[in-house]
């Protein structure tokens, strides 16, 4: 597998774990926060979103600047990092990107 294809590899499931985390936090432990008194859901899940977000965004920056990606596919990514269910929209690109790899 070339480089590129790893670094696709590592930075799609960077893109899923930060997706993860973010359903986690806005889905179960703020409701759990605000509506049963438990803030010791976000105090665990919200370092952990914080770090893959990060993580996310540092990899993004990083294929960008190895030319893996064009400056409009690095905005898709950074936005769909703080939209959620955006990390799981982008598969699309993800796929594209790829292809557009192993037939060079």
């Amino acid at each position: 597998m070339s480089a590129s294809l790893n670094t696709l590899t590592r930075l799609r499931w960077a893109s899923l774990a930060e997706g993860a985390t973010l359903l986690l936090l806005v889905g179960v432990a703020v409701p759990l926060k605000r509506l049963a008194g438990l803030p010791e859901f976000v105090s665990v899940i919200g370092p952990i979103h914080g770090g893959a977000f990060l993580v996310y965004v540092g990899l993004v920056l990083a294929a960008q600047g190895r030319g893996l990606w064009t400056a409009g596919e690095t905005t898709q990514l950074l936005l769909a990092a703080i939209v959620p269910l955006g990390a799981f929209m982008v598969g699309g690109l993800f796929r594209r990107k790829r292809v557009a790899l192993a037939t060079r």
